[in-house]
């Protein structure tokens, strides 16, 4: 009998074609949607392999469910919802896709610092409804990019491709980072300071416990009025109702989010009804070459693992 490998959403024929020979490939129907809870339990019971998204929580009763379990390959670089713990209990291996798409995120990143800073959708909107009647002089005037420092909150990969795009746009770039980075032309600053001196705050920083929640109503009070906050981390990072109320009462100027604490966010967040907030559907890495890139990482490492070999870009 092949071994089994379940995808808890569908993925491109392409993406799995190189699997189908040598094992049984099942994968979840949808592909807007991922597997149902009850789905995943189930499938789970014979898997050797478990190819999930971010949007699937792996948690110990997932691993209770699979005594023929061997790998989890997680459809993202962060694993935030993979109990690693219980991973390590159950002897199953972890793998996420990093590096590949580091280029693709930074450049969503600043898509989304210039979106907010520029209104670029709340001015198409205008636009769109018919709501533009004539030029004014201070009509949707935005925050100036050029010149302006940015500070990068999580100074990895993705932050060193962020700092670089903002060089180019001829910013003052700062950064804070659990350890201090050798880089040119980037300072090192103080959260605190960062905060109270950056004029877009981008936040880059993986959701740990020690991270979870760093961004709250007395960070918030530190910005400046005439400051955005950009997170393109996890929702988790910032405390949704501490940034509401500090977008609310003007206290910054701005935010660009790409993720939020529940995903798909609410159609009743109150965030959602600002109009100085720039919000996307978490697609930070989402470009057709990247995506399959990523995918292409996922079915090797499962490969690997079930047939013996050293795998790449373990996390467990």
């Amino acid at each position: 009998m092949k071994p089994i490998i379940y995808i808890t959403q569908k993925l491109p024929e392409q993406a799995v074609a190189k699997l189908q020979d040598s094992y049984d490939v099942r994968m979840w129907h949808e592909e807007h949607s991922p597997a149902p809870r009850e789905e995943l339990l189930e499938q789970a019971k014979e898997a050797h392999a478990l190819w999930v998204m971010l949007s699937d929580k792996i948690d110990r009763a997932v691993f209770e469910a699979a005594p023929n379990l061997k790998i989890i390959s997680n459809l993202a670089v962060g694993y935030n919802n993979i109990d690693l713990e219980a991973a390590h209990d159950f002897k199953v291996m972890v793998t996420n896709t990093p590096d590949v798409l580091t280029e693709t995120t930074a450049d969503l990143t600043f898509a989304l610092l210039l979106a907010t800073a520029r209104r670029i959708v709340e001015a198409d909107k205008t636009v769109r409804s018919g709501e533009w009647k004539s030029w004014s002089p201070m009509g949707m005037t935005g925050q100036n990019v050029g010149g302006a420092t940015l500070g990068i909150i999580g100074m990895g990969r993705i932050g060193e491709a962020v700092a670089r795009r903002g060089q180019g746009f001829g910013m003052n770039v700062l950064y804070h980072n659990r350890t201090r980075r050798s880089l040119e032309d980037v300072k090192y600053a103080g959260l605190d300071e960062l905060l109270q001196t950056a004029d877009f705050v981008v936040l880059l920083t993986p959701l740990t416990e020690e991270t979870r929640g760093m961004i709250g109503e007395r960070e918030l009070s530190l910005m400046k009025e005439t400051a955005c906050l950009i997170n393109v981390a996890r929702g988790g990072i910032v405390e949704e109702a501490a940034l509401y109320e500090a977008l609310k009462a003007k206290k910054i100027w701005g935010a660009g989010l790409d993720v939020f604490e529940q995903e798909p966010v609410p159609t009743d967040h109150p965030l959602l009804s600002l109009p100085n907030v720039t919000v996307l559907p978490h697609i930070g890495s989402a470009t057709v070459q990247t995506r399959l890139a990523m995918m292409d990482m996922n079915a090797e490492a499962i490969a690997s693992c079930l047939s013996g070999k050293s795998v790449k870009n373990r996390v467990c």
